[in-house]
């Protein structure tokens, strides 16, 4: 079995989840990669012990209510966990939440919700996401929750799953 692996994931609302759930099912069939639960990472592969990260989300989300962003583009790369996804500005509000439970990774950020993970092709999935680029562009997208989630790039996508979840309560 892979080792204790999580991550700490911001999870959209319960309408813009399934919104865009549909749309990894939808990309999954037709490019023939994997379905995932969509989220924004937060903090990546980590060992820390799920207590701990239990209470750093539970502070964060204390400091922050639900919001929402827009999705600013519609990009693709070569990386397998960002092969196509959709970005978002570093806000205040997604910079303190980094801030708060990633600061060694704070100046890195690329917030983004990811379409689809694989190693296709650029001129497989240009068009797809140009596309989805117009569909989407400008949408906001609400944010209500954190959670703490066993994952890794070790671990079976289809044997991730949620720890612990702290919604977003701050003022």
């Amino acid at each position: 079995m892979p080792a204790a692996v999580r991550s700490i994931w911001l999870m959209p609302s319960n309408d813009d989840e399934t919104l865009l759930a549909s749309l990894v099912r939808d990309l999954a069939d037709r490019f023939g990669t994997p379905v995932f639960q969509p989220h924004l990472t937060l903090r990546g592969d980590t060992t820390t012990e799920t207590a701990a990260l239990t209470e750093a989300i539970a502070a964060a989300a204390r400091q922050v209510p639900v919001f929402a962003e827009p999705i600013s583009s519609v990009d693709i790369t070569e990386a397998y966990f960002r092969a196509f996804y959709a970005r978002f500005a570093v806000s205040p509000t997604l910079a303190t939440l980094k801030r708060s439970l990633d600061p060694a990774e704070a100046g890195s950020f690329l917030p983004h919700i990811s379409l689809l993970y694989g190693t296709l092709p650029a001129e497989q999935t240009a068009p797809a996401a140009a596309a989805m680029g117009r569909r989407l562009a400008g949408r906001r997208i609400t944010f209500d929750r954190i959670s703490v989630v066993r994952s890794g790039q070790d671990i079976p996508i289809s044997e991730w799953s949620i720890l612990a979840t702290a919604p977003l309560t701050g003022s």
